[in-house]
């Protein structure tokens, strides 16, 4: 992810349309003009919403022609994605002990 830390990346996620511009590059590579017709803001919105989400490195620009083709970052989304697996199986862990503490409590 970027070098700012893992919190600009939730921060970024924190938004629905830039939730949902994620959601569309995981599809495929597209141009803002492309993001902008699948969503209920203009270009310049999506442009706003794509500097954010390159900002906190979840994805990725390059040129052809004179648009600009963005795509997610792959290191970025598997990072994210150990992060939430971790905060996964901490939650099931202390499901396991509250569990086994009221098995306990009830013999």
């Amino acid at each position: 992810m970027d070098t700012n830390g893992a919190g600009d990346v939730w921060s970024a996620l924190a938004d629905g349309t830039r939730r949902a511009i994620v959601d569309r590059l995981a599809e495929g590579p597209q141009a803002v003009g492309q993001l902008a017709d699948h969503l209920p803001v203009t270009r310049s919105a999506v442009s706003q919403h794509l500097k954010v989400l390159k900002n906190a490195g979840l994805v990725s620009e390059h040129a052809v022609g004179t648009r600009r083709i963005y795509r997610l970052n792959p290191t970025a989304v598997a990072a994210l994605r150990d992060q939430l697996d971790t905060f996964w199986q901490r939650a099931l862990a202390n499901y396991a002990d509250v569990a086994a503490q009221a098995t306990e409590e009830e013999a």
